[in-house]
């Protein structure tokens, strides 16, 4: 995979990758920028619960789950000195849907933190991440 980021001026940047895909980043006043774009860091916390997320929807529909609505939810606690790197996440599935068996649930996150999920596996040798799950009953 490359990627890159172009410097638009400022602290604001232009990021993209192999997809061809491009994104803002950029800062907020106090770190001199415009407010004009996600920070780095949120996008690695994006990823890593994009990353999980889709695992896990796609594992649930293979097994025949009625998934109506799918959230993932990360809290990531940060160092308090530079560099502020990650020092501990909390992802929160949320399913909503008819009937949902939460072994199913489970096994697809289990499955995403075990074997699938690149960003978790990584991401899970530096820090501490906690998984739970909610399943919520729609008519």
């Amino acid at each position: 995979m490359d990627a890159s980021v172009t410097w638009n001026g400022g602290m604001s940047f232009s990021g993209t990758a192999d997809s061809g895909f491009s994104v803002k980043l950029g800062s907020d006043a106090s770190a001199g920028g415009n407010d004009d774009g996600f920070r780095p860091m949120e996008l690695l916390a994006i990823g890593l619960v994009g990353c999980t997320a889709m695992d896990v929807i796609s594992i649930m529909r293979k097994k025949r789950q009625d998934v109506t609505g799918f959230e993932v939810k990360t809290h990531l606690e940060r160092a308090g000195g530079h560099p502020k790197v990650f020092t501990k996440a909390v992802i929160e599935y949320i399913f909503h849907g008819r009937n949902l068996d939460p072994a199913a649930a489970e096994r697809a996150i289990e499955l995403s933190e075990t074997r699938y999920c690149p960003a978790q596996a990584m991401l899970s040798q530096i820090m501490p991440i906690e998984l739970k799950y909610t399943l919520i009953e729609e008519e």
